[in-house]
């Protein structure tokens, strides 16, 4: 076992001992209840805004199903977009950003890294969804996919990996 500064640890351990002991050799007592020092703790229930925040999440996203329906059987198979570029280099702008922070987090062993990797693990698979579905037949697929195996989908998985492997931790 690790000491604590100032040997705490170890003034902690022999008042538990003489108290055990105490207990054990005063008269009226029969035995000794031995009181384990690491119970398992119960799960604290979330606070009732919390609850009533996720419901109300709950609510929204069952009530994008029909949205989604009426999007697949509606939408045109092809659309012009006016600001295509802006678009896809925002995205990417966003990345780039997500990774920097994430890394300079990380390095600086600073937890917040794990949020930052969150979302730049969720940019990254939208950028590699968006970019096989929007692109077109032989060359740009080949690229879209070459991208996506390659750089975005395995960075992604990076970030996931550091975001819950922190949040998986005790802080």
């Amino acid at each position: 076992m690790k000491k604590r500064a100032g040997g705490e640890r170890g003034k902690t351990m022999r008042q538990l001992v003489l108290c055990d002991e105490e207990v054990a050799g005063a008269e009226g007592f029969d035995r000794a209840e031995v009181i384990p020092l690491h119970e398992e703790v119960e799960e604290p229930r979330p606070a009732r805004g919390m609850r009533r925040s996720g419901w109300l999440l709950v609510a929204c996203g069952l009530a994008l199903l029909p949205w989604l329906y009426m999007l697949a059987t509606r939408l045109p198979a092809t659309a012009t977009a006016a600001h295509w570029p802006v678009a896809w280099v925002g995205l990417d702008a966003l990345e780039a950003l997500g990774l920097i922070a994430t890394g300079l987090l990380a390095a600086r062993g600073d937890r917040r890294h794990a949020l930052a990797a969150a979302a730049t693990a969720t940019l990254l698979v939208v950028d590699a969804w968006f970019d096989t579905t929007t692109a077109t037949p032989g060359g740009d697929f080949a690229t879209a996919v070459a991208m996506a195996l390659g750089a975005e989908l395995p960075l992604a998985a990076l970030c996931g990996r550091l975001a819950l492997r922190t949040l998986s931790r005790p802080a």
